[in-house]
């Protein structure tokens, strides 16, 4: 589908939201072979410049009437209801669309892909368009898949401890509203979130289903199994929103079918490309969050041996999300289907 050309015309719709920012930058610093950048968003942000790659652009107002000619790539992180609109028409028009929301990840014509782990799923683009993962099945699947091919995972036991930028810069700037508020004796207002977020934990990402379990945490476990393909994969999550401003944390605990020490472990995950094993407890090191913002690589630390069940391992994964998580995801991709 994608035709061979020195430089590609790309368009972001969702230019000015958080991941849209970050694609840019990304953009600019692995020097994406840019012909041409068309930047898409509401209303309210049209006429917004942008700079990329050293030069200008202006920020349109994205309508059914906006057009897409000669446009190579679409990177779509807005809302569902405009990835359902525009992913299919401009996946039938010959764009290739790379696409973070949820709406396409589990249509079994879409790859659902994590270059370092399934690069081989971009063969085939049936509708045009590629999925990104959950941001945080992104990091999980990095740090499964070594594991996987060295001793096979059974059962994956997953708690993740998710940033407030995994909803929207709305929700960093309540966040940052909130504790100033705090912190002055002031009343405090939650309109992102059901409550307040500023020194509290919200066990609670997504819609509820009849079970009890959140939306997040279905995604999760649907996502893992597609992208490892292993439909049986025993997975199980908790999700968590904690006041954190950029990154998610994740406590995994894995059953193996066969037995894998931690510094067997270890140098799984080093040889796994984006991922940085991060663990030295002697001298305190682990991931955090303040490590791994800004970062592309998937940081795992606190390895060790469970000896609650046979052949266990325990994992703490932190991975900036608007990065790896969404973003530079997204880009990896493309750079994939540029390289053929």
């Amino acid at each position: 589908m994608l035709k061979k050309k020195s430089a590609y015309t790309v368009a972001i719709l969702g230019a000015t939201g958080a991941v849209g920012k970050e694609t840019l930058e990304i953009l600019e610093e692995r020097k994406f072979p840019l012909a041409s950048l068309r930047l898409f968003a509401s209303k309210r942000s049209a006429g917004e410049v942008m700079t990329c790659q050293g030069k200008e652009w202006t920020v349109e107002e994205l309508l059914p009437s906006s057009s897409f000619a000669g446009v190579d790539f679409a990177f779509i992180s807005a809302t569902d209801a405009i990835s359902k609109e525009y992913g299919p028409r401009l996946g039938a028009a010959g764009v290739v669309v790379i696409d973070d929301s949820a709406v396409f990840r589990m249509d079994a014509e879409v790859p659902l892909v994590v270059p370092e782990v399934n690069a081989a799923a971009l063969r085939s683009l049936p509708r045009g368009i590629v999925a990104i993962p959950n941001c945080t099945t992104t990091p999980l699947v990095m740090a499964l898949k070594p594991l996987h091919e060295a001793a096979g995972v059974k059962r994956v036991v997953v708690t993740t401890f998710q940033s407030v930028s995994g909803t929207g810069a709305a929700a960093m700037d309540e966040l940052l509203e909130q504790t100033r508020a705090l912190m002055a004796f002031r009343d405090v207002k939650a309109e992102v979130y059901p409550y307040q977020i500023a020194f509290n934990l919200l066990p609670h990402i997504g819609s509820f289903s009849e079970s009890g379990d959140c939306s997040e945490e279905v995604k999760i476990v649907r996502e893992t199994r597609k992208i490892l393909d292993a439909p049986k994969l025993r997975v199980t999550s908790t999700t968590v929103r904690v006041p954190v401003l950029r990154c998610h944390s994740e406590a995994i605990n894995v059953e193996l079918e066969k037995p894998l020490t931690a510094n067997e472990a270890r140098a799984a995950l080093a040889a796994m490309p984006g991922v940085l094993v991060y663990d030295d407890p002697v001298k305190k090191l682990y991931p955090m969050p303040l490590d791994a913002t800004g970062k592309d690589e998937v940081y795992v630390g606190r390895i060790r041996e469970d000896e609650s069940i046979t052949n266990g391992l325990n994992l703490w994964v932190v991975s900036d999300n608007l990065r790896k998580g969404a973003a530079l995801n997204a880009i990896q991709i493309a750079e994939c289907l540029v390289q053929g």
